[in-house]
């Protein structure tokens, strides 16, 4: 039985942590900054299985801040900042702030990206923006990488045609591969990938039924 107060509590003294000691150095910055998203982050997951709405709202939002604002400075192909962005925008049910990172995570070059973690950015920013010819495109890239989760590619691919009955059946594929691992962001056990997909499902009216410990 997991202590989800104790997982919030956590999260949040090393978001808090790192807000104390941010640097002025750039690129010191940009890591400590990262962190921050990650820790936020996790206290979001951690309030949502607390059925704390609010709280999760708040801490998502904290995240997508941090997420966007260590982009400066941060290495070529740093893509994981957009995505947590996006995604961290998506579980708060943020509609307007996310279509801002989406949009933002393409200006920056995503769809041009030649690695599949920039493909995966705008993969997801296509899909928020309702570009779904766009989706499909690069969730087709992305099923041609031996790099890159296949489901996930699927689940994404699957949404952007509106195949109600295969996206069931990629979405539990990324279920079951969650179940399966040891080792989970900031040590909060959650499928966020799933819940992040299934946000997306939601905007077609083809989110799946599922149930699992790591789901609220």
């Amino acid at each position: 039985m997991e202590d989800w107060d104790a997982h919030l509590e956590r999260a949040r003294r090393r978001y808090a942590d790192g807000e104390s000691r941010l640097p002025d150095e750039q690129d010191a910055r940009q890591r400590q900054l990262t962190r921050m998203g990650n820790a936020a982050t996790a206290a979001g997951l951690a309030a949502l299985m607390l059925g704390r709405g609010d709280d999760a709202r708040e801490w998502f939002g904290r995240a997508a801040r941090s997420y966007r604002e260590s982009w400066a400075g941060a290495p070529p192909d740093a893509w994981g900042r957009p995505i947590g962005a996006i995604k961290a925008r998506l579980l708060a049910g943020d509609d307007e702030g996310v279509a801002a990172d989406a949009s933002w995570a393409l200006e920056v070059g995503a769809a041009e990206s030649e690695s599949s973690i920039g493909r995966y950015a705008a993969t997801l920013a296509f899909c928020v923006l309702g570009d779904w010819h766009a989706a499909r495109i690069q969730a087709d890239l992305l099923l041609l990488r031996d790099d890159f989760p296949r489901d996930v590619a699927e689940a994404l691919a699957y949404v952007a045609v509106e195949d109600v009955v295969a996206y069931v059946e990629a979405i539990e594929s990324v279920l079951e591969s969650f179940e399966q691992r040891d080792e989970y962001l900031e040590d909060v056990p959650v499928a966020d990938t799933v819940l992040a997909l299934q946000a997306l499902a939601e905007r077609r009216d083809m989110a799946a039924a599922l149930e699992s410990e790591l789901l609220p």
